[in-house]
């Protein structure tokens, strides 16, 4: 596809162009906008308008293509574009003079980006970002890549402004073929955004972890851990298959699996090793040199990982990082009413990762020699530098081993490093920070909220507790309505853009996390309201499966299904847990047959492979493990009531529910009635007591914490294994 046009391109020829001037010299209709990535160009020369319709109209009212460009505000490659092209007067005067240009922040409108991302990978074989693509009036894709360089630098590909006068001129002289060519491409691509796995229809089987889980194995490296080589994404997913995975079975394999990633990611230039936090991948196979960006959705979910990995294999390493992910948040990612920020970019005047990287006359200056000399060893501190002459801080040692090799107390190590970070982060909060986007994504948000309260429960911190629940606040007072109505982003005090199906799901996790932190029914009710909405709005009856969008998105080829895990979970995955969580709550069979059709009709999926299904094998495996039913009765501020909840949290147990009642409060009868679970649900002589359930059937009550740790099968107070 796309062949003629090609040709045409290749063969034009434009000559360099002058530096663009003065940003501020121009201002477009981007300046109304309140998304930071779109902010960063309301300054160019070119015409940029929004996705919306006013654009849609002027295209197709004169007859001019689309030039649509596609990043976030994070993305490096995306601003090394805008200031060698969309800043240079001359280009931006081509542009103009044949396109309508379009601005999208991919996540504003992670549809778009999907859409117009497997256009450009049908065409081109990869993609990336900055997304560049072509499109016909009627929003037909029909050419596109990803950094195209303003001047001519040899080889295959042309540059930017020879590009752009190539499509400008084949559209006015071969506008038939192209047309032609954007019809066969975007029915390809509609294909294969509705595209359902086939099934044949039967259930689940209880082999279907161990199988996903074995699949890993030949892609793991046993190295450096993860599950490929070159360039490395953390692997949320698989991590949470193997997380479960060892539960069952306590096999070797998964366990190394586990171990492996999780440390050496700890240890590596991908973990913030002064003030915390995780970037977006690494470069290199040992997670040495990351893409410096940091995305809130990576720091909920690894944060979530690490915690679930403490409670499971009880390693201190595995706390640490947790702790230090959910205070980097704290204190680098939310927002004064609550909401957790979108991302921290990769540049900072005008370098990547230069806000990270460091010299060892900087650390001597800053920690005397003596100290200096011991954090420089610990953290591979050296004269030559790993990252363009200076070096990216890791730890190439484990800490006990550091510790034994230097014949010093572990704990007293720490200590002392400890003190040198907090003083080497006073001097580099000095330094001039990278670019924050400061919006607020509803799905994100949840997958933060969610991690705030695993923080909470594990870690008995209650900063986490506050967080969590302040955030919860903030997405159901500001992001929805009374109608369960939902909103995707918000910015400067405005909530905007129709909200999609992973929003959802996300929030609907999230305040049934809320609920077992601070068991309010109202989240219950919330979270109620959430699955109603989404059901009616999303739901594909025909593929027993969400679609990712929801009538209020227009002007798109096709609605997508969001099935498999890109570095979010899929969106039909946290769909499928959601409602089958509560189903139980609420007990639901609406809400259970939900979530249990979208289990089947992925049951192909799940069965080739954990790699992308990973977050669909969580929900099999609650729908899987005859999850527990914990109602616990009892006074909330009661010590033996938090006894009772200690056992439940600090112990793996990820396919249960959780309930709590006051039987001496007034309202105890109404909170029955909305979660049936509490129903009858007495002290036990006085005392707080548990009930272990499953389906409404319940165990004997117990009022000790061993009594209850026995009936769960772990032990008091401890991780299941170590």
């Amino acid at each position: 596809m796309g062949g003629l046009l090609i040709l045409a391109i290749h063969a034009g020829a434009t000559e360099d162009l002058p530096a663009g001037k003065h940003a501020h010299s121009h201002t477009n209709r981007l300046i109304h906008e309140t998304s930071p990535y779109l902010l960063q160009h309301a300054h160019n020369p070119v015409d940029w308008y929004p996705w919306g319709e006013e654009a849609f109209a002027l295209a197709k009212t004169n007859n001019m293509t689309i030039f649509l460009s596609i990043g976030y505000s994070a993305c490096h490659w995306c601003h090394v574009m805008e200031r060698e092209s969309f800043e240079n007067e001359a280009i931006a005067k081509i542009m103009n003079e044949h396109f309508v240009c379009i601005k999208v922040d991919r996540e504003e409108h992670p549809e778009v980006d999907r859409i117009y991302m497997d256009s450009v990978t049908a065409m081109t074989g990869s993609g990336g970002w900055p997304l560049n693509a072509f499109l016909t009036p009627d929003l037909k894709p029909f050419f596109g890549g990803t950094y195209f360089p303003p001047t001519d630098r040899g080889g295959r590909v042309r540059s930017f402004p020879q590009l752009l006068t190539a499509i400008g001129e084949a559209w006015k002289t071969k506008q038939e073929l192209i047309v032609a060519d954007a019809d066969k491409l975007s029915t390809h691509v509609s294909g294969m955004l509705t595209m359902s796995l086939p099934t044949d229809g039967t259930g689940l089987s209880t082999g279907l972890l161990a199988t996903a889980g074995a699949g890993l194995a030949p892609q793991f490296d046993p190295e450096w851990g993860g599950f490929s080589g070159g360039i490395k994404f953390p692997p949320h997913g698989p991590l949470e298959l193997l997380l479960r995975r060892h539960r069952h079975a306590r096999d070797d394999a998964s366990r190394t699996m586990l171990n492996v990633t999780l440390s050496k990611m700890a240890s590596g230039g991908i973990y913030d090793q002064l003030g915390g936090g995780f970037s977006r991948y690494s470069v290199d196979s040992k997670w040495l040199v990351p893409h410096f960006e940091k995305m809130l959705y990576d720091n909920a979910q690894l944060t979530h990982v690490y915690l679930e990995a403490y409670q499971l294999l009880g390693k201190p390493l595995y706390r640490k990082i947790a702790r230090e992910s959910l205070d980097y948040v704290l204190r680098d990612m939310t927002d004064a009413k609550g909401g957790f920020y979108a991302a921290e970019d990769a540049d900072s005047e005008g370098h990547e990762g230069k806000f990270y990287v460091w010299s060892p006359d900087e650390i001597i200056a800053t920690l005397g020699e003596k100290d200096a000399a011991l954090f420089n060893d610990y953290f591979n501190v050296t004269p030559q530098g790993n990252f363009e002459g200076r070096t990216i801080l890791n730890r190439p040692v484990p800490h006990g081993e550091y510790a034994t090799a230097h014949r010093m107390d572990p704990a007293k190590l720490q200590s002392r490093l400890d003190a040198m970070r907090n003083k080497l982060m006073h001097v580099r909060d000095r330094r001039i920070r990278p670019g924050l986007d400061d919006k607020v994504l509803a799905s994100w948000n949840g997958l933060m909220i969610s991690s705030f309260v695993l923080g909470y429960q594990v870690l008995d911190d209650s900063r986490y507790y506050d967080a969590a629940l302040e955030a919860a606040r903030f997405m159901a007072m500001t992001m929805m309505n009374e109608k369960g109505d939902l909103l995707h982003t918000y910015r400067l005090g405005k909530a905007t853009l129709p909200a999609y199906q992973n929003d959802y799901a996300a929030l609907i996790l999230a305040f049934l996390d809320i609920y077992e932190m601070t068991f309010d029914p109202a989240w219950i009710d919330r979270a109620d309201l959430l699955a109603k909405t989404m059901i009616d709005r999303f739901w594909d009856e025909e593929a027993d499966t969400f679609y990712f969008t929801s009538s209020e998105h227009k002007n798109l080829l096709a609605r997508s299904r969001s099935i498999s895990d890109t570095q979010l979970p899929a969106g039909n995955a946290l769909a499928a847990l959601a409602l089958l969580r509560l189903a139980k709550f609420v007990d639901s069979n609406t809400y259970f047959e939900h979530g249990e059709k979208i289990l089947i009709a992925n049951k192909s999926g799940m069965e080739r492979g954990g790699k992308w299904m990973g977050h669909m094998l969580v929900a099999a495996d609650f729908y899987l493990d005859a999850p527990k039913e914990i109602a616990i009765a009892g006074p909330a501020g009661d010590p033996a009531t938090r006894a009772l909840l200690k056992v439940v949290h600090q112990n793996f147990l990820p396919n249960k529910i959780v309930a709590a009642v006051d039987p001496g409060k007034q309202n105890a009868e109404s909170v029955g009635k909305r979660v049936p679970l509490l129903k009858d649900k007495p002290l036990q002589k006085g005392k707080p007591a548990a009930y272990v359930c499953e389906n409404f059937s319940c165990k004997q009550p117990v009022s000790t914490p061993a009594d209850l740790a026995k009936q769960l099968g772990v032990k008091p107070g401890k991780s299941e294994s170590r």
